[in-house]
C-alpha cells in the first residue's frame, strides 16, 4: 500500500475516464502489461440501473430523465487496495477491469499504469472528442443578411 493517501481529485478522474472508455479497451491495455496481479471479488461484477436526473435548460427543477444500464463491481488486491468500477451498460469485463486498475493505481505501480493505460486512453478520448467537433463544425452554417437597395 501507498504510504500517503491517493488524492480523490485525480482517482475520481482516472474513474471517469475508465467508466467511459469504449468497451474492452482498459482490459486490452491492462493485459499488455502482462502484470501478475492476484485479487479477491468483494461483489462480482453485476449489473443494474440507475435514475438518470436532468434539469430543465440545466439550472431548473430537476427531474428523473429515466434509467440507465449500469455494471459494478468491487475487489481487493492481496496487498489490500480495494477497487470499484462503474461502466454503462451491461460490460462485466469491463466493469472488473476498472476495479483493477482503480486498485492498482493505489499502489507502486501506479506511474506504470498511467503511462501505459490511463494516458492512452485520454488520448483517444481527445482525439475522439475533436473529430466530433470537426464533424459537427463542417455543419455549420452561417447566416447573414443583404442589404436591399430600397432600404435607403
Amino acid at each position: 500500500m501507498l504510504d500517503q493517501p491517493v488524492d480523490t481529485t485525480a482517482r475520481k478522474a482516472w474513474l471517469s475516464l475508465l467508466a467511459t472508455s469504449p468497451e474492452g479497451r482498459a482490459s486490452e491495455l491492462l493485459e499488455n502489461l502482462n502484470l501478475d496481479t492476484s485479487f479477491e471479488l468483494l461483489r462480482a461484477p453485476e449489473i443494474g440501473t440507475v435514475m438518470v436526473r436532468g434539469r430543465a435548460g440545466g439550472t431548473g427543477t430537476p427531474f428523473n430523465l429515466g434509467e440507465a444500464t449500469v455494471t459494478r463491481c468491487s475487489l481487493t488486491l492481496a496487498s489490500g487496495e480495494v477497487g470499484h468500477g462503474y461502466v454503462q451498460g451491461r460490460r462485466k469485463t469491463d466493469a472488473q477491469s476498472a476495479a483493477l486498475i482503480d486498485a492498482l493505481m493505489q499502489t507502486a505501480i501506479a506511474p506504470d499504469l498511467q503511462r501505459h493505460v490511463l494516458d492512452p486512453l485520454q488520448e483517444e478520448k481527445q482525439t475522439d472528442r475533436q473529430a466530433r467537433a470537426a464533424k459537427a463544425a463542417a455543419t455549420k452554417v452561417e447566416f447573414f443578411t443583404m442589404v436591399r437597395g430600397e432600404d435607403q
